[in-house]
C-alpha cells in the first residue's frame, strides 16, 4: 500500500497534476526529503524513499543486529608469570618456581587457543582461529555459552591490569552459577563489550575515563 502511494502522483491525469504536487509535498515534509516528481530524477525518487523507510523503521524500533566481537589475545599475565618463575630458579626458590612456571606455560598455551565470542546473544568460548567448538564445561556440565539476559552481575578485577574475569548466570542452574576465567584477553576490549551486551558490573571494575 505505502509502494503505491510514494508512486501515485506519476500516474494521476494531467488535469489533476496540481493535486498530484500538493501530495508530492507532503511526502517530501513527511520523510524530510525534498523529491523531485520528474521522469529525470527517478532515481533519486527511490534513494529518498529508502531513506525514508529507513527513518520508519527506526521510529517502529526495529531491531539492529549486533556485530561479533572476539577481544584480541593477550599473553601479560603468562609472560609476568613465567618472568616471575625464572626470577625464583636465579633466587634457587626451585618449589614455588614450578607450580608457578606450570601456570604460566599453561595460561600461555590457552592464549593461543581460547576465545571469547560476543554474538549478538551471548558469550561463548570456542578454540582456535577457526572458531571450533569448545567440549564440554568440565566442572559445570552443558555448553560454553551463556546468554547475556541470565547474567546477574560481573566483574573484571583488575581495572589497570586485569587478571580475573568472573561472572555469576542463571542459565546453568536457577539458584546461579559462578565463573572465572583469567584475563588472557585485551582487558580494555572485553570491559567494554561486557558493559554493551551484559550490561555495567554492579559493585566494583574499572572506571571508565
Amino acid at each position: 500500500m505505502e509502494s503505491a502511494l510514494l508512486s501515485s502522483p506519476r500516474f494521476l491525469p494531467s488535469q489533476n497534476r496540481e493535486l498530484g504536487g500538493l501530495l508530492g509535498s507532503f511526502q517530501s515534509s513527511y520523510y524530510g526529503k525534498v523529491e523531485f516528481h520528474s521522469r529525470s530524477f527517478g532515481g533519486r525518487d527511490v534513494s529518498m524513499r529508502r531513506s525514508g523507510n529507513r527513518i520508519v523503521a527506526s521510529v517502529l524500533g526495529k531491531k539492529v543486529k549486533k556485530d561479533t566481537v572476539i577481544p584480541d589475545p593477550d599473553y601479560r599475565i603468562p609472560i609476568v608469570l613465567l618472568g616471575f618463575a625464572g626470577g625464583l630458579v636465579y633466587t634457587n626458590n626451585i618449589l614455588p618456581a614450578a607450580p608457578v612456571g606450570l601456570l604460566g606455560l599453561l595460561l600461555l598455551f590457552q592464549t593461543t587457543r581460547v576465545r571469547f565470542v560476543f554474538d549478538g546473544e551471548a558469550l561463548e568460548v570456542k578454540i582456535g582461529d577457526q572458531l571450533e567448538e569448545s567440549e564440554e564445561n568440565v566442572f559445570v556440565g552443558g555448553k560454553n555459552r551463556w546468554k547475556y539476559s541470565t547474567f546477574v552481575n560481573w566483574e573484571l578485577w583488575w581495572p589497570n591490569f586485569p587478571i580475573l574475569v568472573y561472572f555469576k548466570e542463571t542459565q546453568t542452574k536457577p539458584e546461579g552459577q559462578v565463573h572465572f576465567f583469567p584475563v588472557i584477553f585485551n582487558g580494555k576490549q572485553l570491559y567494554d563489550v561486557m558493559v554493551e551486551r551484559a550490561g555495567p558490573s554492579k559493585t566494583s571494575g574499572p572506571k571508565q575515563s
